[in-house]
């Protein structure tokens, strides 16, 4: 039987408005210490996200997502928040924000594969 790994998630949300505290699941972050494992996925249903809030930037919101995927890549053009170590930049992605791209509190679990945990969790959590 394969080794099961801790990881932690947290769902990335989109929340037009602030202040009303209502959102749409987007993506999924997952990290995995032992996998050495950081990644996003994302799913936009723009249909969805229109009719929600008329009011959201596509163009923006993609920019944003993509910079999620940059950092937990590592990408150079990420910034300085890209060159941390994998758990740093978790915690720093996961933090509590009040801007429209927001994520949920951090949940742990544990997985055999991080890679299929992640399209797992997305199927479960946001399509």
């Amino acid at each position: 039987m394969p080794e099961k790994h801790l990881f932690e998630y947290a769902v990335i949300r989109v929340v037009p408005c602030v202040e009303r505290q209502e959102f749409i699941n987007v993506g999924i972050i997952v990290y995995c210490r032992a996998q050495r494992f950081l990644q996003t996925l994302t799913a936009l249903n723009e249909g969805r996200l229109q009719a929600f809030s008329s009011r959201l930037d596509m163009d923006e919101l993609k920019a944003r997502l993509g910079a999620f995927e940059r950092i937990c890549a590592g990408h150079t053009d990420s910034g300085p928040i890209g060159k941390l170590p994998i758990a740093e930049r978790f915690r720093w992605l996961t933090a509590t924000r009040s801007t429209v791209v927001q994520t949920s509190p951090v949940h742990p679990g544990l997985c055999d594969d991080a890679g299929q945990t992640l399209a797992r969790l997305l199927a479960q959590l946001v399509q």
